[in-house]
């Protein structure tokens, strides 16, 4: 049970390089459970009982599903995007008879786990037809190039340089990226970490791979959502691009893509401007990003308390200056939602004189300010090339967003909700 569904978030992994490819691979799984396409720049006609999604730069995504008489939205947020190296225009530089790309660094990454490691190129490139610019999504599928690390006996790297220790090898002839990407006037293209995911520990109880944040759990709040069916809530998906760079973007959880697809459900359904405002004070949102699992070579590096383990269940994060956004009364909603689906949960704090990152909860509540708790699954080598987690925890995640997207809130006084499940 555990490793089936956590092997097809591996499968979902291999498959999903870059942002583009999660979620060109998210939206052919919705069409095969049903949902039908919109594009922002049409008319929406949407029907109540419907299940829609939308893009947006082709990296970031909604689908919803309307009932009969919504009354609040339940929404799971993700991210789609890893750290990574991106390549640079016009990359080629020749050096010591061999081609090399130039890159810059995409995100905050644990640089030296690059090293020595299978490299391939993928992401979006745009050319100039006839009917117009045109996107086209694309991945060299094989070994394309490595960053050798330099021999022990010539000195050790203190301070890695990405402009100097990490541009990959290509090959020995100039030319080889026009070979590979052709006549294009425009591309977002990135390296992969092109090694297969592995299951290991005395139990198969752990797994590694590349990007398990934050595909984990994007993929698992996805299955739950697939999964659950709500008569009383618009449950809502999403997956943002950006993240790992601060999500300031049109296609970030800052942007308003959140705020214009759930405006737009309620004017295409017949509910008012004031109607709408209502049902975002009986909504609630998951920000569903993963956790540092306490690391037991580095057990001081995590809070005396609250230390997360891998399968230990999903994690509750919590922050005093918010760049969390838990409070009371979310922590105590998803408790609630956790018990209800037969999952474990745990805590998770930075120590206090550590600073800690920020994730997507508090920037999409800059435009959509609802109830919110930010969650996530316990992992080591977090923003590594190649980082681990427990393979228990993929289904409990999956429970847990199925259980949410079967639950309804009613406010009835500030800070006071009534959950109702549907049946």
């Amino acid at each position: 049970m555990y490793k089936k569904i956590t092997k097809e978030l591996t499968d979902f992994i291999e498959k999903s390089p870059t942002s583009f490819h999660a979620v060109k691979n998210i939206s052919e799984e919705l069409l095969k459970n049903g949902f039908s396409e919109l594009f922002e720049f049409e008319d929406w006609n949407l029907n109540k009982g419907g299940k829609y999604f939308v893009t947006r730069n082709q990296s970031s995504i909604i689908a919803f599903k309307i009932p009969e008489n919504p009354d609040c939205f339940m929404i799971a947020a993700s991210h789609t995007d890893s750290p990574c190296f991106k390549i640079k225009p016009s990359p080629e530089l020749e050096s010591e008879g061999v081609v090399k790309l130039n890159i810059e660094g995409y995100g905050g990454m644990i640089k030296e786990s690059w090293f020595d490691r299978p490299l391939s190129v993928a992401g979006r490139i745009v050319t100039e037809t006839e009917e117009g610019i045109k996107s086209e999504l694309i991945n060299i599928d094989r070994d394309l190039v490595v960053i050798p690390s330099l021999a022990i006996h010539m000195g050790k790297v203190e301070n890695i340089n990405i402009q100097k220790d990490l541009l990959p090898l290509a090959g020995t002839q100039e030319g080889v990226f026009s070979r590979l990407f052709g006549d294009n006037i425009g591309c977002d293209l990135f390296l992969y970490n092109r090694m297969k995911a592995s299951f290991w520990g005395v139990d198969n109880e752990y797994f590694s791979a590349p990007r398990i944040d934050n595909l984990q759990s994007a993929f698992s709040t996805m299955r739950g959502f697939l999964n659950a069916d709500n008569i009383g809530a618009v449950s809502v998906f999403t997956a943002f691009d950006n993240e790992e760079v601060g999500s300031g973007t049109k296609q970030g959880a800052k942007s308003t893509f959140l705020s214009d697809v759930l405006e737009r459900i309620c004017y295409s359904t017949g509910i008012t401007k004031d109607g709408y405002k209502r049902m975002l004070a009986s909504s609630f949102m998951l920000s569903a990003d993963n956790a540092h699992a306490a690391h037991p070579n580095y057990p001081e590096k995590a809070d005396p308390i609250n230390r997360p383990r891998m399968n230990g269940g999903i994690v509750i994060k919590y922050n005093a200056n918010q760049k969390y956004t838990t409070d009371s009364v979310s922590e105590a909603l998803f408790k609630k939602i956790c018990k209800n689906a037969g999952v474990p949960y745990q805590t998770y704090v930075n120590r206090s004189d550590v600073a800690g990152g920020s994730t997507l909860g508090n920037l999409a509540s800059e435009s959509v300010s609802v109830n919110t708790v930010d969650i996530g699954i316990a992992q080591l080598a977090m923003h590594s090339s190649y980082e681990t987690a427990g393979v228990k925890d993929t289904y409990y995640m999956v429970k847990a967003a199925e259980e949410f997207f079967e639950t309804s809130l009613v406010a009835v006084k500030d800070g006071i909700l009534l959950k109702n499940k549907h049946s």
